[in-house]
């Protein structure tokens, strides 16, 4: 499909939400405007796609969304999407809508949905990796990560003052699924003294060994990140307990973060980020790509094939644990 045969476009956000979705749907449509492309908002992800729960959307409708969390398009998990019947409806209001192309934006769920749809229909699809996990492979970083990791740095900070307040050890669960780069990153940027994560099974033996060296050198009280996909912190309350009837020295305390990393307004990288890779889906259709994840690798836009951005996480980088390691001794 050449660049004059895509009138119109529509664009959604699917699976979790993250700080900067609503930066990055204001950059797709105000892009859009800029190519005299018409722009479709599609409400509720797929589960919208199939009920053609559609709006026109213009360079006004997005004003005043570049600092909002969330995303306004809302989204939602779709069951029907995942069969063909229901991916037939949705292609179905797709013709109907006029709609040339779609923006999906999420994480790995929603590109896998896409690629499905791609398969069937031959629908040209780009997809913007936003998820605070940051495990989608081919970028460098998603959007709303660097927000969740602001806002579980500020967390622990205030978390820290009532430990050395009295001399406890908490241990603070974050999430990632099976991904470690918030723990890690979050738990350096906040002087934790040990980071648990999926990626480095530490073994809770070691962990107690770690806390009580830590107690003889003068410290008198210990965070401990947890990542909720770590082995030995999936029962974060059961390790606490473990703790405690291993460590006395300690009174451990347990604070599980949830959702409230998910919320907030979105960091200035974030806002930056979303609008470049927004821009970019809106460059790439118009280009003729389609079936691709626009990217950031080494500060610069690019587009990789959907596939690839499925082929695990990325790796973590092994310089941060032992960066870690020194700075908590």
């Amino acid at each position: 499909m050449n660049k004059t045969s895509i009138k119109r476009i529509g664009v959604l956000t699917s699976g979790g939400d993250a700080p900067g979705m609503n930066a990055a749907i204001r950059a797709v449509v105000r892009s859009c405007v800029y190519h005299n492309v018409e722009c479709v908002g599609i409400f509720r992800g797929y589960e919208g796609l199939i009920e053609g729960d559609f709006q026109p959307l213009d360079a006004r409708s997005v004003k005043n969304l570049i600092n909002r969390g969330g995303t306004f398009l809302k989204s939602a998990r779709s069951k029907e999407f995942m069969t063909k019947e229901g991916r037939q409806k949705a292609y179905d209001h797709l013709k109907k809508a006029e709609i040339d192309a779609l923006v999906t934006i999420g994480g790995d769920g929603t590109f896998k949905g896409a690629i499905v749809f791609n398969e069937e229909f031959d629908f040209p699809i780009v997809g913007l990796p936003g998820t605070i996990d940051n495990d989608i492979n081919g970028t460098d970083y998603t959007i709303g990560y660097d927000t969740a990791l602001n806002t579980v740095v500020e967390a622990i900070d205030k978390i820290r003052d009532t430990a050395n307040s009295h001399n406890r050890l908490f241990l603070v669960e974050v999430m990632g699924r099976d991904a470690g780069d918030i723990a890690l990153n979050a738990g350096i940027g906040a002087g934790a003294e040990e980071i648990l994560i999926p990626e480095q099974n530490m073994g809770r033996d070691r962990l107690i060994e770690s806390l009580k060296r830590s107690k003889k050198s003068g410290k008198s009280s210990s965070i401990v990140v947890v990542a909720e996909g770590d082995q030995i912190g999936k029962n974060i309350l059961g390790l606490a307990e473990y703790i405690r009837e291993n460590l006395e020295e300690y009174e451990c305390k347990v604070t599980v973060l949830g959702h409230i990393q998910r919320g907030g307004s979105p960091s200035c990288y974030d806002r930056v980020l979303a609008s470049r890779m927004g821009v970019g889906a809106i460059d790439a259709l118009l280009n003729g790509e389609r079936d691709v994840m626009i990217a950031i690798v080494h500060n610069k836009i690019v587009s990789i094939d959907f596939k690839e951005s499925l082929k695990g996480s990325n790796k973590i980088d092994e310089s941060l644990i032992r960066v870690a390691d020194i700075t908590s001794i």
